[in-house]
């Protein structure tokens, strides 16, 4: 077992949470998966929880197999399609980069089921805070694919309205959204709501101070949010080893709450332990940390050259634990998918394609005034004058041609 936990944890009181209601709580004693350090400081890789082998072969685990229990081969085939619909949402958007389309882009590919897997063990009234590459993660939480790609266009700052699903705009700024979602689980709390935050960053944020700083204010204020980590590896060209010298879900330890590691690969372990995760914030029982170890198949972004910094060999040993893959041997083993459905899923998958491509090459320009809006609540003189002034210097470029 992988859980790990250092300090006893005081159920928070809750509006339809309160002390006796029923809910699953879990006890986590501190149990170590991992040897001692070598010499280096480098610690051997520890046990996961992983419901799919590579294979496809469903295996049984004692801690986390109850919150998958229910699932049915159609709650099966929904999870591929989503995995399958994504990645092919993204490579469009790859491709769409590469012919000029778009100024910059962030693939998820090979972290679907991580995403997937996780978006789909949320609640409605649960609250994401993304980074920049939860594509999957926004494809569960029903934001139009093509509204992604508004902000990489630059022809928006975000593209939707972040109450219309519970699902906040794109964080550049590397970290910063785990304090954002340490607040509003704090702000949850207090208003005595039963719904939990998810916050999700990569491995690279995970050296961040604003995630130290969100771990240690949630752990104090016993806040509802799970920080969900997808440690693809490599932070941009910084592998993992050079961050830390223990396993990343060990990190929550020092705060006093529970960290795990997942399969990241496992489309189904990763609902499992995120459905866990979220009942615990819940019932009162504070944060989480999931590690949730995948790897980018890809690029860091569409500017950069991940051939510079590491081998084929180690791409080539991850593509064989694909998470798309895997579900499908799955499917295909247990008779829950037939080749119609196959063939019906890539003709969906072809028109989603499409309609991204179409769908972007047809976005009108910005206008030009909106970054005026919503500074402040209600008017300001500053921003008044600041925008006169703007309505000037564009006008001097009509001047300039002639009043064209």
């Amino acid at each position: 077992m992988t859980v790990e936990s250092t300090a006893a944890r005081t159920p928070r009181r809750s509006a339809g949470n309160k002390a006796g209601t029923t809910g699953t709580k879990r006890t986590t004693s501190t149990t170590s998966t991992t040897k001692k350090a070598t010499g280096a400081g480098k610690s051997a890789e520890p046990a996961l929880v992983q419901l799919l082998t590579p294979e496809g072969k469903r295996v049984k685990n004692a801690e986390f197999d109850t919150y998958v229990a229910d699932i049915t081969a159609e709650d099966l085939r929904g999870l591929y399609r989503d995995m399958v619909l994504t990645r092919r949402f993204d490579a469009e958007a790859t491709a769409l980069q590469r012919q000029g389309e778009l100024g910059l882009w962030a693939s998820l590919l090979g972290q679907e089921a991580a995403q997937i897997g996780s978006g789909r063990a949320l609640r409605d009234d649960d609250y994401v805070f993304p980074t920049y590459r939860e594509h999957g993660v926004a494809w569960c939480r029903g934001v139009d694919p093509t509204n992604l790609l508004g902000m990489f266009r630059g022809v928006n700052n975000g593209g939707w309205d972040p109450n219309s699903n519970n699902f906040h705009l794109y964080t550049i700024v590397i970290g910063s959204q785990t304090l954002h979602a340490t607040g509003y689980a704090m702000g949850i709390t207090k208003d005595g709501a039963d719904s939990a935050v998810i916050a999700y960053f990569g491995d690279g944020a995970s050296s961040q101070g604003d995630v130290a700083e969100a771990f240690t204010f949630s752990a104090v204020y016993n806040a509802p949010v799970v920080f969900f980590c997808q440690n693809n590896q490599w932070a941009i060209s910084e592998p993992t080893e050079k961050q830390s010298r223990v396993p990343l879900y060990q990190r929550a330890q020092g705060y006093g709450f529970p960290g795990v590691r997942v399969d990241g690969n496992d489309v189904l372990a990763n609902l499992a332990v995120t459905k866990w995760a979220l009942e615990r914030a819940r019932a009162g029982e504070g944060p989480t940390l999931v590690e949730a170890f995948t790897y980018r198949m890809g690029a860091h972004t569409t500017s950069d050259d991940p051939t510079r910094y590491r081998t084929d060999d180690e791409r080539i040993a991850w593509e064989a634990k694909d998470p798309i893959l895997r579900l499908r041997r799955h499917l295909e083993a247990a008779n829950h998918a037939d080749e119609g459905f196959f063939a019906e899923l890539e003709t969906e998958s072809e028109a989603l394609g499409k309609r991204v491509r179409e769908a972007v090459r047809a976005m009108p320009d910005p206008d030009h005034f909106a970054i005026f809006e919503n500074v402040y609540a209600d008017g300001h003189a500053l921003v008044d004058e600041e925008r006169a002034q703007f309505a000037a210097y564009q006008a001097s470029f009509a001047d300039e041609d002639g009043g064209k």
